[in-house]
């Protein structure tokens, strides 16, 4: 091939090449939001830039495009089989039948993990496997259609949605470093392939002059300015604009599907609360001694699958609260307490119980009077704040062991199906516990105290694991085997048993009282209320003194302890106290593991909003971002360097204008190459017998005779002229032009406009 066929044929761009790399690599950021950090992390990042550096070399050599691929696939292969099947490999690292046979295995057991886990997942080999050979077939992908099939906007669409997976899986607030990074590699990845496609197109065969070449120099890079633009206006409207919107309001009954902030009323619970990310969703403070637990839903209906939400009736708000109807021996006690919602969607309001005023909602809101929760079929809580009265009965123990857990015959807190097997087990199982009691209060008590005992442990991912994640009665019954779950197990498990010895009993679903922050209001502290802190309990009822609700669940509140009347006639646990339930944190050795976290978590890290991350981690990638230029402008000139070596006059040539631009020196249009650099040696300091060199490679190529240039004559190297031109240039400038050159080179925004301010 001559010298001149080479020279038409389209170099492999190694500035794409690195764009494609930045943009896959910042593409899979989110992932570690699901996905514990790890050595994924590294195989991931090496396979790209293998498969990368593989496509690169492979153009080098001018390889047709499907043979470019081809080799990114075989060097794929060779990778993932030396990393993960080394041992069923020929040599190590090619495959044999034995390898292929390995794969189903391990993809597999790596969607076994992804389905039952709770995230942040810890990868073992299965899922670094599926993740790393994933991340290199992307990068093959990507590879071909941006560099290959010149699609940079599909390959820009297919890079968002991977950066959008693992956001759907677990919603959390935005993530400013990733979004930053990803939108400067999607950025990047179009200015380059637009730059290149530039090149490319202007490659006729013969070098045209410096003047022709300004115009698509000035659009070119205008485009770049342009496009740059576009992305800060778009990262301004998702960080600013994006919190600011209004939550969207219900249009039904139905719970909206929003994930960590709602209340889920068919008890699917655990999804919630194995979220990684913490979201505050309410405040709220109390004048009682102790913060009320918020309820939501009630569930009162038991088909022996699932439970289901109180139906029924409503009545508007603007009517009052039926009064708490108890005998008249037992004392009432009347609290009020303040919630601001801060980001919660859902159908039912959180508010303490039994709530007997409401004031300050906003909204049609109407109130179930047979459990005093709160629903809307068009309005939205989110935003509000609002005040309620509620009236706690605090009888003593010796009342309430004289009450009997009963209520009306036909009431649905009494039902369980007659003829299912489980029902006997579990009943047979609750007289067990129960045998040495003498009274229904007293029953319950030992209930609580046997699932609070030390057979018992919480756990989020144990229910999943063993494949119970439910509240039927088969799930329940396993629970009571396994014993280990979660609220919802603890809870469900204390229901059936209660209605097994025929009394009535009920779920509620709502939250735990908060973490108590510095601030205070009236008098009253401020608690903030996470979605962590989603959780159910259970419900009793006793003749002549309504529902009292009980804590079964291990590690979370405080039981369920009234005092006795001959002492100072209040009550140290929760039902007799201020709330419903307790508001104390689990201690130390109570609280859950940070594999299964609990319910009633400390929330003090939940963040609203925009998570702004650490700092640290913002201001890297505002440094990141600020340095993008000059790291681009410095790839740039090596790159030409390089091709100047070889003897290539324009790569030089453009390279010594651009330095001037750089430098705020003002390059007209009409100045031949011979007066610029006449004026940059005699003006701005450039070294003349380099700038000599300079002037006559260009000329000669721009302007001799094709006949005069002898295909076999090798080019003599250029780089070293260039760069003696730039450090001449650059010793007689001042330090400020040095760093705005170094930090905001011009000639990366348009030789025109680089021109129009040099001129002022």
């Amino acid at each position: 091939m001559s010298t001149r066929e080479a020279r038409r044929r389209p170099r492999p761009s190694i500035g794409l090449a690195l764009a494609v790399l930045v943009a896959v690599s910042t593409a899979l950021l989110p992932l570690a939001r699901v996905i514990e950090p790890g050595v994924w992390i590294v195989g991931s990042f090496a396979i790209i830039v293998v498969v990368l550096a593989a496509g690169y070399t492979a153009r080098r050599f001018g390889l047709p495009p499907l043979a470019v691929s081809l080799i990114g696939l075989a060097v794929w292969v060779v990778a993932i089989t030396a990393v993960f099947a080394r041992g069923s490999a020929l040599l190590g690292v090619i495959p044999m039948p034995a390898t292929f046979r390995e794969v189903p295995l391990l993809i597999d057991a790596a969607m076994t993990q992804v389905r039952d886990g709770a995230a942040p997942l810890v990868a073992g080999m299965p899922l670094s496997f599926v993740i790393v050979a994933a991340a290199g077939l992307l990068a093959i992908a990507i590879d071909h259609v941006v560099v290959t099939a010149r699609m940079p906007l599909l390959a820009i669409v297919a890079l968002i949605t991977i950066y959008l997976i693992p956001s759907i899986a677990v919603p959390r607030s935005i993530d400013v470093g990733s979004f930053i990074a990803f939108a400067v590699g999607l950025l990047l990845l179009l200015g380059v392939e637009t730059a290149t496609r530039a090149r490319a197109s202007s490659a006729d065969g013969t070098r045209r002059s410096a003047d022709d070449l300004a115009p698509t120099e000035g659009t070119r890079r205008g485009t770049a300015v342009t496009a740059v633009g576009v992305g800060a206006a778009a990262l301004v409207v998702a960080i600013v604009a994006t919190p600011a919107l209004p939550a969207p309001v219900l249009g039904g009954t139905s719970v909206v599907a929003v994930r960590g902030n709602s209340i889920d009323p068919s008890l699917d619970l655990g999804r919630d609360l194995r979220r990684p990310q913490d979201t505050e969703v309410l405040q709220v403070r109390s004048d009682a001694p102790a913060p009320p637990y918020l309820r939501a839903v009630t569930l009162s209906r038991f088909d022996g699958d699932e439970w289901q939400p109180d139906r029924g009736q409503t009545a508007s708000l603007d009517e009052e609260f039926e009064p708490v109807a108890v005998d008249p021996d037992v004392p009432i006690v009347e609290y009020t307490a303040t919630v601001q919602v801060v980001n919660y969607v859902s159908p039912w309001l959180p508010v303490p119980y039994p709530a007997v005023a409401l004031e300050g909602i906003e909204g049609e809101w109407s109130v179930l009077p047979q459990n005093r929760t709160v629903i809307s079929r068009s309005s939205s809580p989110q935003g509000q704040d609002y005040q309620i009265t509620y009236d706690v009965a605090r009888p003593s123990a010796e009342r309430i062991r004289a009450s009997e857990a009963t209520i009306e015959a036909n009431s649905p807190t009494l039902g369980l199906p007659d003829d299912d097997p489980a029902v006997a087990a579990i009943r047979e199982q609750a007289l067990a516990v129960t045998s040495a009691t003498s009274s229904d209060y007293d029953a319950l008590v030992a209930l609580q105290r046997w699932f609070r005992g030390l057979e018992f442990e919480y756990s989020l991912n144990a229910p999943v694991r063993s494949g119970f994640d439910g509240t039927g009665l088969e799930a329940v019954q396993e629970f009571l085997e396994v014993k280990s779950g979660y609220c919802v197990h603890f809870a469900s498990a204390f229901a059936i048993m209660a209605r097994t010895l025929d009394m009535p009993a009920r779920i509620v679903v709502g939250y735990l009282p908060g973490t108590a922050t510095n601030e205070s209001i009236d008098d009253q502290t401020v608690h903030e209320v996470y979605s962590s802190q989603l959780h159910a309990w259970p419900e009793v009822h006793f003749e002549g003194i309504g529902w009292i609700p009980f804590e079964p669940t291990n590690s979370l509140g405080v039981p369920t302890a009234f005092a006795s009347s001959a002492t100072s006639g209040t009550a140290d646990g929760f039902a007799g106290e201020a709330a419903p339930l307790a508001s104390q944190a689990p201690s130390a050795s109570d609280a859950p593991n940070e594999t299964d976290r609990t319910d009633g978590t400390d929330a003090s890290t939940g963040t609203t909003g925009v998570n702004a991350g650490p700092p640290i981690g913002l201001a890297l990638a505002v440094v990141f971002v600020l340095a993008l230029p000059g790291v681009w402008r410095a790839i740039r000139r090596r790159h030409r360097l390089i091709v100047a070596h070889t003897g290539d006059a324009a790569a030089a040539w453009d390279e010594a204008s651009d330095t001037a631009l750089d430098l705020g020196i003002a390059l007209p249009r009409g100045e031949s190459p011979r007066v610029l650099g006449r004026r940059l040696v005699d003006e701005e300091g450039a070294d003349a017998a380099a700038m000599a060199v300079l002037v006559a490679a260009i000329e000669h190529v721009s302007y001799a005779p094709p006949k005069t240039k002898d295909p076999r004559a090798a080019e003599p190297p250029l780089d070293d002229a260039v760069r003696t031109v730039r450090a001449s240039m650059l010793a007689v400038a001042d330090r400020r032009t040095r760093v705005t050159a170094a930090l905001i080179p011009r000639s990366l925004f348009g030789r025109r406009a680089a021109e129009m301010r040099a001129a002022r």
